[in-house]
């Protein structure tokens, strides 16, 4: 079942951005008098939350930036300490917080930027951070020290004191921008950064601190939905935006921040106090030095790319809710700022004709939005499940082939099915990996599955909805292929435990 519809339009300039994001940097950098610590949030690589509410945003545009500043930047890493005993994990890439670290030097050195250091912060003697030192180390990367300070961040007077930074080895660095980034949240990138500021205020170099975040985007309204996206992006954090008061305070113009930067500040300004004799800030807007509001050329493409944003994070959040993995006050707190963005989860162009296919047949139904806006369906047969009959559909769409042609016989797909239950499993039906693997066999054979094979890269950037939850298998293969999917928060069967 085909219908036609609207594609991705772009509303953000991913060339001006790097230039004026980088300029900014360097303007910073010289307002300091040569040196800069810049406490880096959010991904540095594979940033796809800000391409798909940015669209023209590169996934990589925030290292592209970096790149671009290469010949004076370097970065430290800063990992807690605490992380490394617990085996913290990064749940998107499955792998402990140390191995991340030691992902990030890699993916950094690849692009041609010089890590300089470690450092482990809140550092109390853990055995499992002596060994990751140890490790790092022989492999000739200098791990430094940031011990735990008792009453931080309120003790102000102990913490910018000898026995509060003064304690935190010195992070040797050479280079007029360090950046410092982390395996995750809570890794301590802003105390490294005070602390540092401490110890190269001591030694007479004029240093200085700001913070690159790129959400929420502080020149848009508050309730811009590009920033309603972020809140909904950190729903498990129940943290919100909200309004700079010290920024209007000080100069009668409305700005947007995060409330723990809001609530932090004059904490921070206390400590920058006391290291400088005067606070540079007047503001944590004025601390930040994000341009990407100043990109985005056309505002309703991206408001409209940011409304889809919200809808996709209340479906996955209400999967979550449904496997046990997300709390009730995350779906609502969703659910209110779809209300706030006047959207209802039926805006999502794919819902409702996967939805009609479902009641139709009385069995899971998946719609895939192609990127020129191509609608193509997919019901469950007695062969393939919904997602692999859609996905065939989509191939042939794109390869101009006539609905009327198999492009795997049912001789190909019987023996599978018969494999797979004869392995255990109670559904035969083919996976779409498993249909990616049958067509690529009959590819060898067969023109017409060569041609749909063909184009599988055109799948980048589908948009997919299913009625039901997804198998892991189809989940990962439409993730490879770049597409965005999204389920009705309904298990295909009743029963209390769901495998892969």
């Amino acid at each position: 079942m085909d219908m036609s519809g609207k594609g991705i339009k772009e509303g953000f300039s991913n060339e001006t951005y790097i230039k004026l994001q980088s300029q900014k940097i360097r303007d910073r950098i010289a307002a300091f008098g040569g040196k800069l610590y810049m406490e880096f949030g959010g991904k540095l690589f594979d940033d796809y939350h800000a391409a798909r509410v940015l669209p023209g945003f590169a996934p990589d545009a925030k290292l592209c930036m970096l790149q671009a500043l290469a010949d004076q930047a370097e970065v430290v890493i800063a990992i807690n300490a605490a992380d490394i005993e617990n085996n913290k994990y990064r749940g998107d890439l499955g792998i402990t917080y140390d191995r991340e670290v030691m992902r990030l030097i890699d993916c950094f050195r690849r692009v041609g930027l010089y890590v300089g250091s470690v450092v482990l912060t809140r550092y109390t003697g853990q055995h499992a951070a002596d060994a990751f030192k140890k490790t790092m180390e022989g492999l000739g990367v200098k791990v430094y020290r940031h011990y735990q300070i008792n009453n931080y961040p309120s003790d102000v007077a102990h913490i910018v004191s000898d026995d509060g930074f003064g304690r935190n080895d010195y992070i040797e660095t050479t280079r007029s921008l360090v950046v410092v980034t982390a395996p995750g949240p809570g890794s301590g990138k802003m105390a490294t950064c005070l602390s540092q500021l401490y110890h190269e205020h001591k030694r007479g170099v004029a240093a200085g601190y700001a913070k690159f975040e790129t959400f929420p985007i502080w020149n848009l309204p508050l309730k811009h939905p590009v920033n309603l996206a972020y809140e909904a992006a950190t729903a498990n954090l129940a943290d919100v935006n909200m309004i700079d008061s010290y920024h209007l305070e000080a100069y009668g113009q409305i700005a947007v921040n995060y409330n723990r930067d809001v609530e932090i500040f004059r904490v921070l300004e206390a400590m920058m106090t006391r290291i400088f004799g005067k606070c540079p800030y007047k503001s944590p807007t004025d601390m930040g030095v994000n341009m990407a509001g100043y990109a985005i050329y056309d505002d309703e493409a991206v408001k409209e790319a940011s409304r889809q944003e919200i809808i996709r994070r209340y479906f996955k959040t209400a999967c979550a809710r449904c496997k046990g993995q997300a709390e009730p006050e995350e779906i609502r707190k969703i659910e209110l700022l779809m209300d706030e963005a006047d959207i209802t989860p039926e805006c999502r162009p794919t819902v409702l004709p996967a939805r009609a296919v479902a009641e139709r047949t009385g069995r899971p139904a998946v719609a895939i939005q192609l990127p020129d806006g191509h609608m193509v369906t997919g019901k469950t047969t007695e062969l393939l499940g919904a997602s692999s009959a859609a996905l065939l559909n989509a191939l042939k769409y794109l390869a101009d082939i006539p609905d009327e042609i198999k492009l795997i016989s049912p001789e190909v797909i019987e023996p599978i099915m018969h494999l797979k239950t004869h392995l255990g499993s109670r559904n035969p039906r083919m996976h779409t990996d498993e249909l990616l693997i049958a067509l690529s066999i009959c590819a060898v054979t067969d023109e017409y599955a060569a041609r749909a094979m063909e184009e599988l890269d055109r799948m980048h950037g589908s948009e997919i909805h299913s009625t039901v939850i997804l198998a892991h298998a189809d989940n990962k293969l439409f993730s490879k292929l770049g597409a965005q999917v999204t389920s009705d928060p309904i298990y295909e069967e009743k029963k209390l435990y769901h495998g892969a």
